[in-house]
């Protein structure tokens, strides 16, 4: 019988997002390094993060002591994509209201525009990212910069990421700061990071791939980014988003694959088969089988979990319904 492909085949390029990935705060995620540097002994390996507090040495240095081959170029951070658009925005050597951190300034600085804290420098554009130490003074500062509504100067953030997964729990991300500067100003950035295109180009661009492979934990940047770009993906269950969320997922934020943890990469992946019985359309993955009929999706068969939800993603997704129009079997998802 012939072997079902693996998510990695073919792939000349992963690209992987590092919270909720590789690491949760400090720890790496179990199984995540093996699996990574199993990868990296056949292809090209990036790191593309959302995370605009650090510098992407940084980052390069917690990716090597949690046991991983990794130099500062392999990483692509949203302040790198963040600073490309401001440089096609405004003229060089310009003066930028920085709000963030040490990853931000940067790369800010090393593009060779001068930063300041104060809109009272009258900048001529403001930069936006999130750093643990951001609070209500720089969100201020931009406020006052970008007063004018969308006549005033350009306002570039990084990312909008509404959370961070940290070893503590969920916390608040660069998308909830972001939201009480455009409360104050009334309008909206231009951004970077993912879900926009500008992070994914980025990282195509650095690494020449034509068949780049993204690893992500979260449906609403790390996959809908890829479905923009144009490239395949996977949801890892060991972040943000879990069997609920990947059930309920649009038809612009479904991934490719969809795996517990990167153990499965190099796996082969069970091909979703469906046929007509009766009223109802029966979706089998490996053993796990689940049934729609009209409104309703229960589990005819149980499987692995990990198949189960495979099988119960692809008879919703595939349905042409809304999961809110549908009854499905708590079964799917516990």
């Amino acid at each position: 019988m012939r072997r079902d492909p693996a998510p990695i085949d073919g792939v000349d390029v992963l690209l992987a997002d590092l919270d909720g990935v590789i690491y949760r705060g400090a720890d790496a995620i179990p199984h995540a390094v093996d699996s990574i540097n199993a990868a990296s002994a056949t292809r090209r390996v990036g790191y593309i993060t959302n995370n605009a507090s650090r510098t992407a040495a940084s980052v390069a240095q917690h990716l090597t002591e949690l046991g991983l081959r990794v130099l500062p170029d392999d990483v692509v951070t949203s302040p790198q994509a963040a600073v490309r658009l401001l440089a096609d925005t405004v003229p060089a050597g310009s003066k930028i209201l920085v709000v963030g951190g040490e990853g931000l300034t940067f790369e800010v600085e090393r593009a060779g525009f001068t930063v300041t804290r104060s809109a009272e420098d009258e900048p001529a554009a403001v930069i936006q990212g999130f750093a643990p130490e951001v609070g209500w003074t720089q969100l201020a500062e931009a406020a006052f910069a970008l007063q004018g509504g969308d006549d005033g100067i350009p306002w570039i953030a990084t990312n909008t990421d509404w959370t961070l997964p940290l070893a503590r729990g969920t916390a608040p991300g660069n998308g909830t700061l972001v939201s009480a500067v455009h409360t104050a100003v009334g309008r909206l950035p231009l951004v970077a990071g993912k879900p926009e295109v500008a992070i994914f180009e980025e990282a195509r661009l650095r690494f020449n791939a034509n068949a780049p492979l993204v690893l992500g934990d979260r449906l609403d940047t790390d996959i809908l980014g890829a479905n923009r770009a144009g490239m395949d993906s996977v949801l890892v269950l060991t972040g943000i988003d879990r069997a609920k969320q990947v059930l309920a997922a649009d038809k612009n934020s479904r991934p490719t694959f969809v795996l517990e943890d990167l153990r499965e990469l190099d796996k082969p992946y069970p091909r979703a088969a469906t046929k007509q019985r009766g009223s109802a359309v029966l979706t089998s993955v490996g053993k796990a089988v689940v049934s729609r009929a009209g409104n309703e999706v229960r589990l005819v068969r149980s499987g692995t979990r990990i198949d189960v939800l495979r099988a119960g993603a692809h008879a919703i997704w595939e349905s042409g319904l809304s999961i809110h129009a549908l009854r499905v079997d708590p079964a799917l998802y516990s």
